[in-house]
């Protein structure tokens, strides 16, 4: 038998021939007959019906399809009514994309069949060439159906295809009470002609994005009593078409679709949604384009209008994108919006270049470009083209400052010593120049400023990183370079000042704020003399002081046991250590090496500060270094504040219920001290400093004294007390009345050493804290008798002086809260006759309890003239004028009159600058907490609170007194969707986080509320009814919202309240996602490692090998802790 049957003649004629090698292997000899015999008998018993249906099978194949469809139609029918047995496989076969194929063995099986079944079988499907008895004229079938399987599956194997039968029309996971779900299937293109388009479609996009359409009425055709005619604006009449003047339209009032329809024509005939997305379409396009033109032509006349080149820049993102609410692509994947940020990426770079190229030494557009490049560069590409930068423009501070940014926030090639050599080039650099040293680029305006404020940036660093020893030292170290030297040197560059100042450095001599500290002048003095007299030795007689246990709890878990150690020795070691001379001490007996500073790790910072005010402000500065409060108004906000922010008492330490006048006269300023860097849910805060710290600001403030003149030292002192009454406070919050009672004696102690001095005797302003600080604790007549004292050697001056309106409105206020205990405050009160006898200027008279009508007159019309007369840009303008003007009235007149006084000092502080902000956020805070004060007593509408505070805000929007007035004033309503669009207007206008973090805070507050009121002992029955909120999600949207602004990324406070919201909202997996994240921004915060620790205590080792990695201080090591365990 021939394995291929076409060519079993050529095998049988070539045998014959002697070729019978070539072709055997055509040839099958183990093949069988009796199988082919078998075949062909079937096939002759079936021959008559076959040959009929061979001949009809070119017009019945292109009907295959339908055939299939009917049978398979009828054999699901079949199986439905009858449900008795499965089919065979050849049933099941008949039914797939192929024909079967009869085989021998089928036909040994069914050899019995019924012969219309065989018939049927062999003629219904695909046939063999040699298997046709007589062929036709086309021996073919036409398929015309399309089998997908074949283009889905890339295969033409049945068996690859997946094949399944749903049963029934349940779906595991539902719940069939509330859900279902519909098998139906239809037609795709009937489904997607139903589809409607949603809000965020591009075609609803353009629409919302273009302008609409005017309509006027015409108005012959409207009746007049119907409404109001109004006149066309003059732009409209010019872009409206008006129809040609026709017989029908003689008078040109018709439209031209009235004119048409008089004509007897109609306009063409288009879809109305069509035609207005394609009506919107060209014109949103058409407006692009023309504004693509106007930048362009611009841009080609004037190529040094440097911000028409960052407008083009930006306005890339409104091509794209779109400005509107739906403008970004949110139905496309993650994959093709970055694609198209990429893209855009990449257009905005090559504006930048052009414009580089058409300005080359214009700095702002070339840190746009790096600031675009920092999403498409590598970090070392990236740094190489900041050094090349900032070595082109050595002299601009701007410059120096967005680079110093930059490397601290860049994790990739972070650590603190390459920080902090980093400032120091800077300094060093913007010194020379500023010195005439660096010929080659002259000092730029305000540079000498920029330089300090820089310093002071530095310093912050190092304590936000903990190194708190360095940050000291530098400032110890600036503080006598500037004051104490030589006059041999003063005329030397910066650089050999330096050098002179060095060997002082590592001599080892008392610094500011140790003991018996002279100075670098004495000391060099003393050397050309021949040095100093070491004094003999001290014996050791005194005992030394016992120190507390530093593991409180030795059952503790190691990372509980570590943050405790570590929070102790922050808040206690936090001086750099000196070796004890007479104590025999040397530099080999400390204990942690990372306490001593060598002059390498500050010399390079070191810059001259030779004009007074900024001598004040470098003394001030390292006062609020300290923690002390500096609200006298000559310490500058730094510039990015923003990286400042690490302390939580910004948003917690609001106005105090029982003090709502005199509450908000020390606010908190987000910064924390010197040794309070902790994480961030730490309760232990002592109110002031360490023993030894304290002994060191006492030091310092007595050796820095001297060194100002006679009103700076005031200013000095006044910053002093005003600390001493902050730390009564904090006791006053803690409740602890031991604690408080020994603070107010030493505070006491103090504020008369200070009134004593004879400079001081006069000072209004030292009088005033010190009755403040009487009041504070409980010492009412004695806090009135040290007010009466003040006012009897001063209130002759009368209203021209600010320190004495002042002291008279802070005793007006408290007298106005005592009195408002007992009930409504009457007019003849202490409050009215102090504010009075302020207006008066006569001699000054203890209260006996009555007051003339008539010198309340004459005090109204003193407070009016005197109001008058104040310009807004004068020196002679005070908060406290205005303040006891707007008390008296209230006192006198009401709450309509003093809110008079107030809104005409708002408005002269909309039309004045930014250099009076101080006074102008206390008149606000005065305004608000009058009225708030009112409302809380009185029957008084809320909105003009409310309209008094938005108001306020939208001035200031950075002012955490008012943002907490805010808060009080509207949680205690819950009407958290005016706040929600209030803070979303506001926060999208400022170049700060305060906004948000405020935003957040109430959020926060709103959840803790509703999730007290549901763990309540609410009846089971109540709770489903409670309603489900997202307030989960919305305050994690305000988090990204915030830390996706170029003011919030670099927030320390920002970063450390998402970490901690995250985890204590059960999303631990999501946190540690937060806390990488939050490395790329802030990575040299340690307060943010901390909290790390305390939130994920399985992983503190891998923190504390990070904060290693990085340099950040640890003071101890994990083997330290297992030392201290052992012992």
């Amino acid at each position: 038998m021939a394995l291929f049957p076409s060519c079993a003649e050529i095998s049988n004629t070539n045998s014959s021939v002697g070729d019978k090698g070539d072709l055997e292997w055509l040839s099958n000899k183990s093949f069988s007959t009796d199988a082919l015999k078998t075949r062909q008998r079937a096939t002759e018993r079936a021959q008559p019906e076959t040959e009929e249906l061979t001949h009809a099978s070119q017009q019945t194949c292109p009907e295959r399809e339908d055939s299939h469809g009917r049978s398979k139609k009828r054999k699901k029918e079949k199986k439905k009514k009858r449900k008795k047995e499965k089919k065979s496989k050849d049933d099941s076969g008949s039914s797939g994309s192929e024909s079967d194929t009869i085989y021998p063995s089928d036909l040994l099986k069914q050899e019995n069949t019924d012969r219309h079944e065989a018939q049927v079988r062999v003629s219904g499907a695909f046939m063999w060439l040699d298997d046709l008895q007589s062929p036709t004229d086309s021996p073919f079938c036409i398929d015309r159906r399309a089998d997908r399987a074949n283009w889905e599956y890339k295969s033409l194997y049945r068996g690859d295809i997946a094949r399944y039968r749903r049963k029934g029309g349940s779906c595991l996971g539902l719940d069939f009470r509330r859900q279902a779900v519909s098998w139906v299937e239809g037609d795709p293109k009937k489904r997607a002609d139903r589809k409607h388009e949603r809000y965020f479609s591009s075609s609803t996009r353009q629409l919302l994005r273009s302008d609409g359409q005017v309509v006027l009425p015409v108005t012959g055709a409207t009746n007049s009593d119907s409404y109001i005619q109004l006149p066309a604006c003059t732009d409209e009449q010019d872009s409206s078409t008006q129809a040609p003047v026709s017989w029908l339209n003689p008078l040109g009032i018709y439209d031209p679709g009235t004119s048409l329809w008089l004509e007897g024509k109609g306009q063409p005939e288009v879809k109305g949604d069509q035609q207005g997305v394609d009506s919107a379409q060209s014109t949103s396009s058409s407006q692009i384009t023309g504004r693509v033109e106007e930048f362009n032509r611009k841009l080609r006349e004037n190529p040094t209008d440097i911000q028409m080149w960052l407008d083009f820049v930006h306005f890339q993102d409104e091509l794209a994108f779109g400005s509107g609410s739906f403008s970004a692509p949110k139905d496309s994947d993650g994959d093709m919006r970055k694609m198209s940020l990429r893209a855009v990426l990449e257009k905005k770079l090559s504006i930048m270049d052009r414009a580089v190229e058409s300005n080359p030494g214009n700095v702002d557009l070339k840190l746009e470009k790096l600031r675009l490049c920092k999403e498409l560069w590598e970090p070392a590409v990236l740094l190489k083209e900041w050094k090349k930068l900032v070595f082109i423009h050595p002299n601009s501070a701007p410059l120096w400052r967005k680079y110093l940014l930059f490397t601290q926030s860049n994790f990739s090639t972070f650590s603190v010593s390459k920080v902090n050599s980093v400032f120091g080039k800077c300094l060093s650099t913007l010194s020379a120049v500023q010195d005439g040293s660096m010929v080659s680029h002259p000092p730029l305006p305000g540079t000498q400023e920029d330089i300090l404020e820089i310093f002071l940036q530095q310093c912050h660093f190092l304590r936000q990183a903990g190194h708190t020893e360095k940050a000291v030292c530098l400032f110890q170290a600036l503080l006598d370079f500037t004051f104490f030297k030589p006059d041999s040197v003063k005329d030397l560059p910066t650089r050999q000042q330096v050098e002179f100042f060095e060997p002082f450095w590592d001599s080892g001599e008392a610094r500011i704020g140790e003991r018996e500290a002279r100075g670098w002048k004495a000391w060099m003095l003393q050397q050309q003399r021949g040095g100093w007299v070491i004094p003999p030795e001290q014996d050791d007689d005194d005992d030394d002081e016992q120190e507390d246990p530093e593991i409180k709890d030795k059952t503790w878990p190691k990372w509980k046991i570590w943050l405790d150690v570590e929070t102790s020795r922050e808040a206690n070691h936090w001086l750099p250590w000196r070796p004890d001379k007479t104590k025999g001490q040397s530099e080999e007996d400390c204990e942690d090496p990372d306490r001593q500073v060598l002059f390498d790790d500050i010399g390079p910072s070191m810059i001259r500060v030779d004009r007074p005010d900024l001598q004040l402000r470098l003394i001030l500065a390292f006062l609020q270094f300290l923690g002390l409060p500096t609200s006298s108004g000559k310490v500058s906000i730094p510039t990015d504040s923003n990286v400042l922010l690490d302390d939580l008492s910004l948003l917690e330490e609001g106005p105090d219920t029982e003090r709502p006048l005199t509450s908000y006269d020390l606010p908190a300023t987000g910064m924390s001290a010197v040794g309070h860097m902790t994480f961030l849910s730490d309760r232990r805060k002592q109110p002031g400093l360490c023993r030894a710290g304290e002994e060191f600001l006492q030091n310092v403030l007595e050796r820095t004294l001297p060194l100002v003149s006679a009103r700076d030292r005031a200013a000095v002192a006044l910053c002093w007390l005003q600390y001493e009454k902050l730390k009564v406070l904090r006791c006053l919050r803690s409740g602890n009345k031991k604690r408080l009672k020994a603070q107010g004696k030493r505070s006491k102690r103090l504020a008369k050493r200070l009134l004593k001095e004879p400079e001081n005797r006069g000072s209004l302003a030292l009088w005033r804290e010190y009755a403040h600080l009487e009041w504070l604790l409980g010492n009412l007549e004695e806090a009135r008798k040290v007010f009466d004292t003040a006012l009897g050697t001063g209130v002759s001056r009368g209203l021209n002086d600010p320190a004495l309106c002042n002291l008279s409105l802070l005793y007006a206020q408290l007298e106005v809260e005592q009195a408002s205990k007992s009930g409504p405050v009457p007019t003849s009160s202490p409050a009215v006759y102090i504010l009075a006898k302020l207006a008066e200027g006569a001699t000054y008279t203890p209260f006996s309890g009555q007051i003339n009508p008539v010198a309340i007159l004459k005090a109204r019309k003193a407070y009016e003239q005197a109001f008058l007369n104040l310009n807004a840009d004068s020196k002679k303008w005070t908060s406290s004028l205005v303040g006891c003007f707007g008390l008296f009235q209230y006192l006198t007149m009401g709450i309509d009159a003093a809110d008079a006084v107030y809104g005409q000092a708002r408005q002269r502080a909309v039309n004045s600058d930014a250099t009076r902000r101080r006074d102008w956020e206390s008149i606000a805070v005065q305004h608000v907490a009058l009225l708030r004060h009112h409302t809380s007593t009185n029957v008084f509408p809320l909105s003009r609170l409310r309209l008094a505070l938005t108001d306020a805000l939208s001035l200031l929007p950075s002012s955490a007194p008012l943002w907490h007035l805010y808060l009080q004033t509207e949680n205690r309503y819950h009407s958290a969707g005016r706040t929600r669009r209030f803070f979303h207007s506001v926060a999208k206008k400022v170049e700060s986080v305060v906004p948000y973090l405020f935003a957040i805070t109430a959020e926060q507050r709103l959840k803790q509320l509703l999730d007290s009121v549901q763990s309540s002992s609410i009846p089971g029955d109540a709770l489903p009814i409670l309603p489900e909120n997202g307030l989960s999600n919305r305050i994690r949207c305000l988090f990204e919202a915030a830390a996706a602004t170029e003011h919030g990324a670099h927030c320390p406070l920002l970063w450390r309240m998402y970490l901690n919201f995250m985890v204590c909202d059960g999303n631990a997996e999501r946190g540690s996602g937060v806390f990488y994240k939050a490395l790329q921004e802030v990575p040299w915060v340690k307060g943010l490692y901390m909290d790390a620790v305390q939130l994920f205590p399985e992983r503190v080792q891998e923190f504390l090998d990070l904060m290693t990695e990085k340099e950040l201080r640890l003071r101890v090591p994990m083997e330290e802790v297992d030392i201290l365990l052992e012992d």
